[in-house]
């Protein structure tokens, strides 16, 4: 049995201050829920405080993006050592962050590469545009996001390797993906280049949430799903509704 995984993208919210009351808010709510792995990814500047706030906690911390370079002439950008002082998660490869930052399935890679030498454990994100989906090119989108991210990535580290399917159209919009559908596309287009790639042993641990428009009204249509073991939540990761979608996890 593949432990839950709920994880909570805060994405460009709340202050420092304000990261604080809402890890004070949900935390006391959460602590009987250790059948669900839990993971806070919060913007930089709330990693110090909030990592203080979870230290007794089972909570997990995590950041939101990560360089692939241990240190240098990177203005703005944020190392894995300097994620590992907080947290030990990090998301790679979000569809914002592919969308608006120009990044790449070859700079996901690097990510990746950088994140889980350092010691960190990734949340790395695939999914297909609305364009791309209305053309049938799911499959082969999601294969080469697949591909490409993986490339070089050694077995001993899959362990610390969570997957997100996030479908570019779903997310923020509130139109979710059909439950039967996206567990449909994880067995066959996410966790196939697994198989090929490393084995079947490997998929059999490997963890693949689901994300896009998750609420607590819809968790459970995607948990039930045989091959979707949690979420990747956005905007009810801020609201006292991320309660309900841990407990439909657990």
């Amino acid at each position: 049995m593949r432990k839950p995984f709920v994880a909570g993208n805060w994405k460009m919210h709340k202050t420092a201050s304000e990261a604080i009351a809402l890890v004070d808010e949900l935390q006391p709510k959460l602590a009987d829920l250790t059948s669900v792995e839990i993971v806070f990814c919060v913007p930089f500047t709330a990693l110090c405080p909030v990592a203080n706030r979870l230290k007794a906690s089972p909570i997990g911390l995590g950041a939101q993006n990560v360089h692939w370079e241990n240190q240098g002439a990177f203005t703005g950008e944020i190392s894995a050592a300097m994620i590992l002082e907080f947290g030990q998660y990090v998301i790679i490869g979000h569809s914002e962050r592919r969308t608006y930052f120009c990044e790449t399935d070859e700079t996901v890679n690097k990510r990746m590469q950088a994140a889980l030498n350092a010691g960190l454990h990734v949340i790395v994100c695939v999914g297909e545009t609305l364009e791309e989906n209305e053309k049938s090119q799911t499959e082969e989108v999601i294969t080469r996001q697949m591909r490409i991210a993986f490339n070089d990535i050694d077995l001993s580290l899959l362990k610390d390797v969570v997957i997100a399917y996030e479908p570019v159209w779903a997310i923020g919009t509130g139109l979710a993906c059909d439950a039967q559908k996206a567990n449909e596309i994880i067995k066959y287009t996410i966790r196939k280049p697994i198989i090929e790639m490393y084995g079947e042993e490997a998929v059999r641990d490997m963890r693949v949430l689901y994300g896009g428009s998750v609420k607590g009204s819809n968790a459970k249509e995607y948990f039930v799903q045989p091959d979707i073991d949690g979420a990747l939540v956005g905007g009810a990761a801020l609201k006292p509704e991320f309660i309900e979608i841990v407990r439909a996890a657990a």
